[in-house]
């Protein structure tokens, strides 16, 4: 009760009493509205939480990447199309905002001779702790040695889905992590070199044990940064053929089975089972076998494995065919968004 001059007189000793409780009353209704307010609040702050947004993946500046690697020609290390490719895919990463680093070495291939390689590493978040390690190869194969000319099998194939794709797609995820909607864990994207100069099968002499994947092997034994470490890797290989199916692969069940789930379950729930098979294939020598033998890195293989065919690839694997006619820019968007949902799910 508010007293007022001119209201002002003698007080009863019962309304005296009444002040004190009155004033209870008062705050303690004040209390109980400000603790609701407070309360809604933080329930609308905690129904309000902004969901991450994935990216779209753009399957024709994918492809346009594509493209680019084959105007180089054949990039077979110790060639002047591999060296101008190599240049243009440091310097286009770069562009992204990645840090990039470019790791050079001299590799011994089957026959003894040497190989001026490098790898091209682009890394997001840096400071991060958890990272993701995703790679493909990006030179192609001096040789096709399954073509079915005979006189064709001595020359260096285009490698339009047999390198060029998965490095298109890896180029793609680069450009989004640099735009304004970050992942929120740590990204390395590899490029390895020399994976395809392995030993063909007209050669002469002995077998040489582990003569693919050279760029892969050097790296996880010499790691851009020391004592590296990922949760896990994801190599893209042969991702771009019109009818692509990527079955589950022998090695990245053996060394991955959780990682092989987590990308198909993706792949399914985005509307691309249709590429990711529920279905194991073939074991496969390629560059996540040494990620995982050498660097201990869980890793798998996202590539194109028919059953149905006599080599278990696409038609025109390590033929003068592999260009760039074949490729589907929805197989190219199948591989890519299954991975962009996945990293920024994480």
């Amino acid at each position: 009760m508010l007293i007022t001059p001119k209201q002002s007189r003698q007080l009863s000793l019962k309304e005296i009493s009444i002040i004190p409780r009155l004033a209870a009353v008062s705050f303690l209704l004040l209390f109980l509205l400000m603790s609701s307010c407070m309360s809604g609040q933080k329930k609308k702050s905690s129904s309000e939480q902004v969901p991450k947004v994935v990216p779209v993946f753009n399957a024709d500046s994918a492809y346009r990447y594509l493209a680019r690697q084959l105007s180089f020609g054949p990039r077979v290390p110790n060639t002047e199309g591999h060296e101008a490719c190599g240049d243009f895919l440091t310097e286009k990463m770069r562009s992204f905002g990645g840090t990039v680093t470019e790791q050079t070495m001299q590799l011994m291939a089957f026959d003894g001779s040497l190989l001026n390689a490098r790898n091209i590493i682009v890394s997001f978040n840096s400071e991060k702790n958890r990272r993701v390690l995703l790679f493909a190869h990006w030179d192609s194969r001096p040789w096709a040695d399954e073509d079915p000319d005979p006189l064709n099998r001595y020359k260096a194939i285009p490698g339009a889905n047999d390198g060029a794709s998965g490095v298109a797609v890896l180029m793609e995820i680069a450009r989004q992590l640099g735009l304004d909607s970050p992942a929120s864990l740590g990204i390395d994207i590899i490029l390895f070199d020399a994976e395809d100069y392995g030993q063909p099968s007209f050669s002469d002499g002995t077998r040489v044990e582990d003569s693919w994947c050279l760029g892969s092997q050097y790296w996880a034994k010499n790691p851009h940064i020391k004592n590296y470490s990922a949760e896990y890797g994801i190599l893209l290989d042969m991702v771009g053929a019109k009818g692509a199916v990527f079955s589950k692969e022998y090695y990245s069940l053996r060394y991955a089975a959780p990682i092989v789930n987590k990308v198909w379950n993706t792949a399914a729930r985005i509307g691309y089972s249709k590429y990711f098979e529920n279905a194991e294939g073939g074991a496969i020598t390629d560059d996540h076998l040494y990620i995982n033998r050498l660097a201990g890195i869980p890793s798998i293989n996202i590539i194109d494995y028919r059953s149905d065919s006599p080599n278990g690839f696409f038609p025109y694997w390590h033929t003068l065919e592999d260009s760039l006619d074949k490729i589907d820019k929805n197989s190219l968007k199948a591989a890519g968004q299954t991975l962009l949902e996945l990293i920024y799910s994480e």
